[in-house]
């Protein structure tokens, strides 16, 4: 069906319907959402692990037409979910063409719109707006201004003109004005200055506005989102009372509350179905390290919980992995990219980025603290997938001062063969199926996982070159693992036990 492209036309079509060019933007979500709800459809796809927490709190805001706030730390989701709300605007809806608020042609705000109107009457060219173009997003950052959000004075246009400064002629909209009928966000709210919030509180509460003292008369039809992190939202006080008390909602985030979930949103995120050369195949307890990391490092002590730790970071962290993988295929012509623990230790700059650190934290140092959660992820994943495994044969293998030295950048056939020495290694590598493949990776990458969870539990040693050898009976009594890189006798992580 063709869009109307001149106001006659639009009154002659479904959208002049009054109960449908009549509602405010606000009314539109919830008709949209209600439309869903009775059809079945998810409101938020893509957003995983929020089903029973976070998206009913969403549900019924906009279906109690309130503006609102998410509450969350990095990484949660907090601005995907600001833009999903676009999927409860219309398609498309139409404005006076030349509007740079968006004004509906059945009841302009301003001036422009509504001489437009007075002089074209049904002639009045029609333009139309996207999903997309009627949401607008803002970072607030201290120097933003009033400007900036609501407009200025454009002493140009006055000149032109030959209005007053006070006329609205002369008015530079800002980006609020610019989302009328649609929705505006504004990211870290927090970090708004009083005066901006101020600026929110009257165009919420009464419509107007005032520039440069002249009053500027904005009847805006916008629907308001914001987030925040909770630690700057309730304990700096940097939000101004009259604007907190006029958001309806405050609904709070969190980050994935199991691995699997963790997992879900990682390989949702994460580039890793790219072109490459070779099949790629991220074996299944590889996912689960890559996300145990991120859930460890978020009970770590000496890691500022108060920033949290993001969910970009095992987004990244897979990416880097299959990289590091598909490094080493293409130098050595694997028919298949399988990622190892080796990669992860290959990786670690996006861990070092993506954490915070405490001042015992910065004692240690970044590199030495994404080593031991690495060490700890893998110990845990390790217990679940081999934690009745008969392992004592390698052990005693190490026992007899023999030591295995590899690398991410050793080609699986020839790590492959290193491993056959080890009696049993491989064998248990393929027990209940945990190898996914009878490649040489998938042999290797199963077996290296062994390793690590040997050495997690303190029964093998590994060097910070990751050559694995004997446990030294004084670093076993003294609960410590026995490498030069890590020492858990004076840290306040608390992993728990991993034994």
């Amino acid at each position: 069906m063709a869009l109307p492209t001149t106001f006659g036309e639009l009154k002659n079509s479904p959208w002049g319907d009054s109960a449908r060019h009549g509602r405010s933007v606000k009314d539109e979500m919830r008709d949209n959402l209600v439309t869903k709800l009775e059809r079945g459809e998810k409101v938020f796809p893509g957003i995983v692990g929020y089903e029973d927490s976070v998206e009913p709190h969403l549900i019924n805001a906009i279906l109690s037409r309130h503006n609102l706030i998410l509450l969350g730390r990095r990484g949660q989701a907090k601005s995907r979910i600001l833009r999903s709300l676009t999927n409860l605007l219309d398609e498309v809806m139409p404005v006076i063409a030349g509007s740079e608020i968006n004004d509906n042609p059945f009841a302009p705000i301003s001036a422009y719109g509504q001489r437009v109107m007075a002089e074209k009457g049904d002639a009045t060219p029609i333009a139309w707006r996207t999903r997309q173009e009627r949401y607008v997003e803002k970072l607030a950052t201290p120097d933003v201004t009033i400007a900036d959000i609501i407009g200025d004075i454009d002493p140009i246009k006055a000149a032109k003109s030959g209005n007053l400064l006070s006329d609205e002629t002369t008015m530079h909209f800002g980006l609020l004005p610019r989302a009328n009928r649609g929705i505006f966000a504004i990211n870290e709210l927090p970090d708004l200055a009083g005066k901006i919030q101020v600026g929110l509180f009257n165009i919420m509460q009464e419509g107007d506005v005032q520039i440069k003292g002249f009053p500027v008369r904005l009847k805006l039809d916008v629907a308001l989102v914001f987030s925040a992190n909770p630690e700057d939202y309730t304990a700096r006080g940097k939000i101004i009372t009259p604007l907190k008390d006029r958001i309806g909602s405050e609904i709070l985030t969190h980050y994935p509350q199991t691995v699997e979930e963790g997992v879900q949103i990682t390989a949702q995120e994460a580039w890793t179905d790219r072109p490459a050369r070779a099949p790629i195949h991220v074996p299944k307890f590889i996912k689960e390290v890559v996300e145990t990391i991120a859930f460890v490092a978020r009970e770590d002590q000496r890691i500022d919980r108060r920033s949290g730790v993001s969910q970009r970071l095992p987004i990244s962290l897979l990416e880097n992995v299959v990289s590091s993988a598909e490094r080493r295929a293409l130098r050595h012509r694997e028919p298949i990219i399988v990622p190892r623990i080796s990669d992860i230790y290959a990786s670690l700059p996006a861990i070092t980025g993506k954490i915070e650190l405490e001042y015992e934290g910065e004692q240690v140092g970044a590199e030495r603290i994404a080593r031991e959660l690495i060490r700890a992820a893998c110990g845990r994943v390790y217990d679940s997938y081999l934690a009745v495994a008969e392992t004592g044969r390698i052990v005693e293998w190490f026992n007899q001062g023999r030591s295995l030295k590899i690398s991410e950048a050793d080609s699986s056939a020839s790590v492959l063969e290193k491993m056959r020495a080890i009696r049993t290694l491989l064998e248990v590598a393929e027990m209940g199926g945990y190898a996914e493949g009878n490649t040489p990776s998938h042999l290797v990458a199963a077996a290296e996982l062994i390793l690590e969870g040997l050495h997690a539990q303190r029964k093998v040693s590994r060097s910070e070159e990751r050559g694995y050898g004997k446990v030294a009976p004084s670093d076993r009594r003294r609960g410590r693992r026995g490498d030069d890189e890590d020492d858990l006798g004076n840290w306040g992580g608390g992993f728990g036990s991993l034994n």
